[in-house]
């Protein structure tokens, strides 16, 4: 569901939009086949360069992905051909099919990558989008060279999950990650943010719930059903052949740090783990100068790294992307 015209939430996407755009991207929507259609923000071609890798970013439960990559499109731009998608059912991604997976997720990006012929990239992922990174490197081995995994408890376990019901105080899943009122918004906002955001009013946190929530919400629902999850005894995780980067805040109250020791070995030898305190579910906009240092030094090596200190308008911007991007 469209906000109407005088929706600040609506307006801070403009902005967010803009700052795509002025990085070299264009918004693209493409049939990736007879029933899935999938939104994304590629190359602007005047940009493009067949010298620059490829990376593909992939967001997490919440808002459609302008929202929620904004802090590394601007500093990534000048590196990779990035490629930033709406996961099916957020944005304009959509199917016919009635398949619910992140297999089915990382499918329908890797038909997208085929469709555009992008050969070779790397691939990062947030939360959701972690799961959707990983069955990336699984299905496509040869495709893919590096893998960052941030904030994804791939190892995460039935009663993982209802340890987490716990701690929100709540019977379903949903009710934290789709909430449908400000009482629940706070209670998503206190799980996935170390440093919280001053009180907002009602109206402001409905028009962010109307804006980013509501649509597609029963085929979010069913996602959320099909999730990945690894019974008390199996694990439904085996070690990648690729690099594998794995970012955590240190404080995540989703996913806690130990999953993230756990997951390491998981994931094999060439996987390794950075940690960033201060931070919780959301170390890339929490501290999105020292994710964006650790992601660059991953994936092109530090001679390249040239992070400026960050301004007083980079914390503002900052500030208003925490206030506002949940996942």
């Amino acid at each position: 569901m469209m906000s109407t015209w005088f929706s600040l939430t609506s307006f801070f996407e403009s902005y967010l939009r803009r700052t795509f755009s002025s990085s070299g991207l264009l918004p693209q929507t493409i049939e990736i086949d007879s029933q899935t259609t999938v939104s994304f923000w590629g190359p602007n071609p005047t940009f493009h360069s067949i010298e620059k890798p490829n990376l593909v970013l992939l967001h997490g439960f919440g808002p459609r992905s302008v929202w929620q990559w904004g802090p590394q499109v601007k500093i990534l731009a000048s590196h990779f051909n990035l490629y930033v998608p709406d996961l099916i059912f957020f944005g304009n991604s959509t199917t016919k099919s009635k398949e619910r997976s992140t297999v089915f997720q990382a499918v329908s990006i890797g038909k997208l990558l085929e469709k555009l012929e992008v050969k070779n990239f790397s691939v990062m992922g947030t939360s959701y989008g972690g799961f959707v990174a990983y069955h990336m490197a699984r299905l496509f081995k040869d495709r893919i060279e590096k893998v960052i995994i941030a904030s994804s408890a791939l190892n995460k376990k039935a009663s993982d999950h209802q340890v987490l019901l716990e701690k929100a105080n709540v019977k379903k899943a949903e009710d934290i990650m789709l909430p449908k009122n400000p009482n629940q918004l706070r209670n998503l906002m206190r799980l996935a943010a170390f440093h919280q955001p001053p009180y907002l009013p009602d109206f402001l946190l409905n028009d962010f719930i109307k804006f980013a929530f509501i649509e597609n919400l029963e085929e979010k629902k069913q996602l959320m059903m099909e999730f990945d999850f690894g019974d008390d005894v199996h694990l439904q995780i085996s070690p990648l052949q690729q690099e594998v980067l794995i970012v955590w805040g240190e404080s995540d109250k989703i996913f806690p740090f130990k999953k993230a020791l756990e997951h390491k070995e998981l994931l094999g030898e060439k996987a390794r783990l950075e940690v960033i305190k201060n931070t919780s579910h959301m170390p890339h906009g929490e501290d999105s100068k020292k994710f964006n240092d650790i992601v660059m030094r991953f994936l092109s090596g530090p001679q390249i790294v040239s992070m400026k200190p960050e301004t007083i308008g980079a914390r503002l911007r900052r500030s208003l992307f925490l206030i506002f991007t949940l996942k």
